[in-house]
Formats: C-alpha cells, sequence, structure tokens
C-alpha cells in the first residue's frame, strides 16, 4: 500500500491509499481532500499512520522540512495544556462523598490541592494558576477561609460522618480517639497558640492540640482544637460528648492509648456510662497489682485478666515480639545515657523519670552514674501491655479491639506527611480552624481513595495513584480551518490507562 495524492477538478488534491497487492492498483481509503497545504500535509501523515497499521508499505519519500512545517502548526494551534488528572479522580472521590454540596469552587480546589500539592496559601495561588488555569489571589483565598469558618465547617463534619456511616452500613459502634500537636512558623504566643510538649519535637514553636477521633479503618469522625499547652487527658471528654450530642449515638466505646488515662477521665467516662478501653500504664499501678501482674508468668500471644474494682478490669497480653522491642529499646536508651555521661554533658536537671532517665541516680554530691540493677530489674516488663476496660468483651477481644488503634496512629502520619497539615502559617483564630477543616476533607477524600483502591483490589497504594494523576494533562487546540476547539486528553503510560479504566473516570 502507499498514499497518493490526486487533484481534483475543483482544484482540491484528495489524499488517497492505494493497494496494489493484488498486481492492480486498488483503492483502498480516501483519508481526505483538501486545498490547503499544511492540511494536505496532515492527511498524508495520517495516511502513513493508516498504512502502519496495516502492515503495509509507505512508497512516499520522506520530506523533513514538511513534518517541521506541521509541528509548527499544530503548536501554533494549540490553545492550553492543563492538569486535569487529579480532578478526574479526586474530584469524583470528592462528589461521591457529598462534599459538592458546597457551592463553592474554591473548597474544592483547597481540597484537592491539599492532596496533591499541600503547600501555603500563597504557593496554592500558583499552583492553580499555572496547572489549572485559575487566576485566584491569595486574599480572595482568605475572604473564603473566613467564609467557611463562619458557616461551612459543622457542615462539612456532618457530611463526611454521614459518608462514613455509609461505608460502615450504619455500624457505628467503636470510635478510636487519640491527640497530636501542630507546630507554627512563628515565636509569639497567643490565647491559641501557645508552646507546650511537642509530638514533632518543635518544643520552641507555638502549637496547638488537635484532638481527632476516628471510626475502624481510620476514618475522619469529628475534631476538635485546643491551647498548645492543653494536657491531652483533659482534650476526650469534650470530644467524646460533643460528637455523642451531635449525632444522638447512645452507647459508644471509647478506645484510646495510655496518655489519656486518668482516674478523672475513668470516673467521668463511667458517670456518662461510656464503654471503654484504655491503654494502661500497668508500671506505675499500685504494688498489689503490679504483683499480680508479675506473677502471670505469660507466654507468647497469651492474655490474663485482673479485676481492679466494680466493673472495670485490666488485661494483659504478652508478646514475644514486643519483649524484643522493648529490650532493644531499653539497651538503646541505656547507650545514649553511657554516651552523656562520658561526654560530661549529664547533670542534676537529669535526674528524673522522663524516659531512660529514670536508670540515673545521683552519687556523692557532683558524680553522676546509671543504676544497672534498675535497667535490668525492668526486664521482667518486655513484652507486657495493658489494657483497662469496663465493656464485657472477652480479654481477647478487648485486645484485638484496642490492636486497632494504629489506625488513628496512621491517619495523623498521612495528614502530617502527606497532606502536610503543618506547619501552619496562619495567625488568626478563625483562619487557622479553617485550614484544619480543610485538611479534614482532604484527609477524608485520602481515605476514600484508599478504601476505593483496596475494594477494587488495585495494585497500586493511594499514595501512587495520586502520583500518577499528577501526570494526566488535557490540551486543547483550534484548528487553522475553523473556530472550533478541540480537548484531548495526554495517555502516555498504561498506569495512567490503568486509572482511568478502575475508575471509570468520564473523559
Amino acid at each position: 500500500m502507499f498514499v497518493r495524492c490526486k487533484k481534483n477538478k475543483s482544484g482540491s488534491t484528495s489524499v488517497q491509499i492505494v493497494d496494489k497487492s493484488s498486481g492492480k492498483y486498488v483503492l483502498f481509503q480516501t483519508v481526505g481532500s483538501s486545498t490547503d497545504s499544511v492540511e494536505i500535509d496532515f492527511l498524508i501523515a495520517k495516511g502513513k499512520k493508516i498504512i502502519l497499521s496495516h502492515g503495509g508499505q509507505v512508497l512516499l519519500p520522506f520530506d523533513k522540512d514538511k513534518e517541521l512545517a506541521f509541528v509548527d502548526t499544530f503548536l501554533q494551534c494549540l490553545d492550553s495544556m492543563n492538569l486535569v488528572g487529579p480532578e478526574l479522580l479526586l474530584g469524583q472521590i470528592f462528589d461521591a462523598i457529598g462534599f459538592n454540596s458546597i457551592e463553592e469552587d474554591l473548597f474544592r480546589h483547597l481540597v484537592i490541592t491539599r492532596i496533591v500539592y499541600p503547600v501555603s496559601k500563597l504557593k496554592t495561588t500558583d499552583y492553580l494558576f499555572k496547572y489549572k488555569g485559575e487566576e485566584i489571589s491569595v486574599y480572595t483565598i482568605y475572604r473564603y477561609l473566613d467564609k467557611l469558618h463562619q458557616s461551612q465547617i459543622e457542615l462539612i463534619k456532618t457530611i463526611s460522618f454521614a459518608h462514613t456511616l455509609k461505608v460502615l452500613n450504619g455500624n457505628l459502634s467503636v470510635v478510636y480517639y487519640d491527640v497530636t500537636t501542630l507546630y507554627f512558623e512563628a515565636s509569639d504566643e497567643d490565647d491559641l497558640r501557645k508552646t507546650g510538649f511537642s509530638k514533632d519535637g518543635k518544643h520552641q514553636h507555638p502549637q496547638i492540640v488537635l484532638g481527632l477521633l476516628v471510626s475502624e479503618n481510620g476514618y475522619p469522625l469529628d475534631y476538635e482544637i485546643f491551647e498548645g499547652n492543653k494536657y491531652e487527658g483533659e482534650t476526650l471528654l469534650p470530644v467524646i460528648n460533643h460528637f455523642k450530642s451531635k449525632y444522638a449515638f447512645q452507647n459508644l466505646t471509647i478506645i484510646a492509648d495510655s496518655g489519656l488515662l486518668s482516674n478523672k477521665n475513668i470516673e467521668q467516662l463511667k458517670a456518662q456510662q461510656y464503654q471503654f478501653i484504655l491503654g494502661a500504664r500497668i508500671k506505675n499501678m499500685n504494688k498489689e497489682v503490679t504483683a499480680k501482674i508479675l506473677s502471670l508468668k505469660l507466654q507468647d500471644s497469651q492474655c490474663e485478666t485482673i479485676e481492679l474494682e466494680e466493673n472495670v478490669r485490666l488485661v494483659v497480653g504478652y508478646k514475644i515480639t514486643r519483649a524484643i522491642r522493648d529490650a532493644k529499646n531499653r539497651k538503646r536508651g541505656l547507650e545514649k545515657l553511657e554516651k552523656a555521661i562520658l561526654s560530661g554533658k549529664l547533670g542534676k536537671k537529669h535526674i528524673n523519670n522522663k524516659g531512660y532517665n529514670k536508670y540515673l541516680q545521683m552519687e556523692g554530691e557532683i558524680n553522676i552514674k546509671i543504676n544497672y540493677s534498675k535497667f535490668e530489674d525492668d526486664a521482667k516488663w518486655d513484652g507486657l501491655k495493658g489494657y483497662t476496660t469496663n465493656t464485657t468483651l472477652t480479654k481477647e477481644e478487648v485486645i484485638a479491639q484496642y490492636s486497632q488503634l494504629w489506625q488513628i496512629e496512621r491517619t495523623f502520619r498521612i495528614s502530617k506527611s502527606d497532606l502536610q497539615i503543618r506547619p501552619i502559617y496562619h495567625r488568626l483564630r478563625r483562619r487557622i480552624e479553617a485550614h484544619i477543616c480543610i485538611s479534614f476533607a482532604a484527609c477524608k477524600v485520602y481515605k476514600e481513595l484508599e478504601r476505593q483502591l483496596k475494594e477494587k483490589h488495585a495494585p497500586h497504594s493511594a499514595e501512587q495513584a495520586i502520583d500518577i494523576i499528577k501526570t494526566i494533562y488535557k490540551v486543547e487546540l483550534q484548528t487553522p480551518y475553523s473556530n472550533k476547539t478541540y480537548s484531548r486528553l495526554v495517555i502516555k503510560t498504561p498506569e495512567q490507562q490503568s486509572i482511568i479504566n478502575l475508575f471509570d473516570l468520564k473523559i
């Protein structure tokens, strides 16, 4: 087969594909006709591709000048090239959750951008302009954050909760609670931003405390923010009570780690008829209880129950893997202390019960040494973990439920690492709260993407899927022959096509 150009009486040129495989010239296909030399070149190139797809042979000679002229013409016709992958996939999930009921395009932009390009609001405007063609000033974003704070935060939480309840088939009886800290790139404190114990190690920076409530599988349910110097144990009841009163739940089991365990919390949880499973500080219990714990002599994966008071019991479990990890951490802590003593960096202020400093003791008035017998004595606690509960669950079920607490820790990691919720650059409280709300909605979209990928048995993680959609662009071009604009997606890899097929994205 070969491409033939045939002059017509009208003055136009027809571009044809001719087949001579039978020994005779047979018209295989007319590619098109035109009087324009550029379009004729385009039709010739198209004909060559058709021939190659049929395994034929092109006989027309290669003309480099005409090919370059065609490329130049194509580029002149190109109107725009925008990143559309995030909107195609994350926008679809955003709508499925129900966030599209908030009729603010800026809310949509801020949530999706927080997932694919988590930066400051100023850099967000650059991203929206360069990759989406949206010209939005940073002051427009600030004004919208004020509006969001005034009238939309609770609505966003409600939409997220309704979708989570649907995913869980209406079955929500267990909630997980934990806190983290979020620091600011600033030095001044105010009524909200205060220095305190930082889980990020940024003790010199003002911070806020964020309390997050999630369901099984780590779907975010609710959150509250507190002053940066707030004791985390005092945040539990306000968040739980707000959630319960808003959604009228009667029977909830609260699961939280040992940092939230206090006698006051337990009494309040009991008084308000909550079921709970809290991580226990078994080393700090009274002598009678600690003696019972150490007398259990548990083997790998075994657990036992110790009654503490009426309707409250302690479940103690042992794992050999935990014992190995505990021993390794103790040894690492001891080695750090030994190096610090040799360097002369330790003083009286280090004699306390913080971490592995408990192994230090004063010798005379000025010498500090390590109490190795105390270090060795701690080995008897390796591998043991306790859980305080007032539920009627079996001891095995208590441990199984508590073991899901890692889901909330993972949700925090997603928020801090993937969504880069901190550091926070805002100063006004209303904008800080609006920023947290945007991040909360973005976390919900991320977790739903993760859930759908798992449900579809996809070979990609959520992070990988996001990396792929960040490479899907749409081009728009206008031909020189009409005012009509054509749009096409640029799909160049099997991974891009797999995401489109997997989610049946509308292209």
